[in-house]
């Protein structure tokens, strides 16, 4: 399990979202690059970047940013943001990001996802943003009556092979995750799991570890990197220890 420090860009800037609400927004940097090498400087073994104005307006706006991260960093990029085609994840790859994150896309849209698997396989990663046990797309303001559960059991059989679980309503709340959710969704599907949302101490992540699921690959931490409650030297201990 490793943590993965969330840099969100909206608007050239560095920004955390509380609960997925665009118009609760608290500005932490001006410069994504320099905020990511901080990251790597510190010890994170991978970064999670997020194209915000992408997820909402669905198409790729922070490309710029992400080129000038990839090229700047040495750890693993994961991106996600706005990849609605296969030219958009083509652009993604190319531009040096390890792995695409596809949401919006991927729930509507099953051949794409497919095809998209079949061409990059362990490249993709699949967004579950969830509320109350359905998913939302669209930068997380467009609810669905599709059960997070039953979607990940379908795109398994499609090829995927990891899903970032997120729970909407901890995001950015530093309240801790919903570890019941948690604990209940990888009981109903046995896939690698990237938990993000809420995580606000080194409590919450020594829980995780305890659980000693083999399927939680990894955890997002935003907001508690950003205020200095959770420090990536600590947290790695906590999380690569055996």
């Amino acid at each position: 399990m490793i943590v993965i420090p969330a840099v969100d860009i909206r608007g050239g800037k560095v920004v955390r979202l509380f609960r997925g609400d665009f118009s609760k927004e608290t500005v932490y940097s001006n410069d994504p690059v320099k905020m990511s090498l901080r990251w790597q400087s510190e010890g994170a073994k991978r970064l999670h970047l997020v194209d915000l104005d992408g997820a909402l307006e669905g198409k790729l706006k922070n490309l710029d940013w992400i080129r000038k991260i990839t090229a700047s960093i040495d750890i693993p990029v994961e991106v996600g943001g706005g990849i609605r085609t296969e030219s958009d994840l083509q652009t993604i790859i190319r531009a040096g990001a390890s792995y695409a994150i596809l949401g919006t896309k991927a729930c509507e849209d099953e051949a794409f996802l497919k095809i998209a698997v079949d061409k990059y396989r362990d490249k993709i990663i699949v967004s579950l943003d969830v509320r109350d046990g359905f998913l939302q797309t669209k930068g997380w303001v467009n609810p669905t009556e599709i059960k997070a559960v039953d979607f990940a059991q379908r795109i398994k059989t499609l090829g995927v092979q990891t899903v970032e679980y997120t729970d909407i309503s901890r995001d950015g709340t530093l309240q801790g995750p919903g570890f019941a959710n948690i604990l209940n969704f990888i009981g109903d599907v046995k896939m690698d799991m990237i938990v993000s949302g809420g995580i606000s101490s080194l409590a919450d992540l020594r829980i995780l570890k305890e659980y000693n699921k083999k399927e939680i690959i990894g955890v997002i931490v935003g907001r508690a990197l950003y205020d200095g409650k959770i420090l990536i030297k600590d947290a790695n201990k906590v999380c690569l220890s055996r």
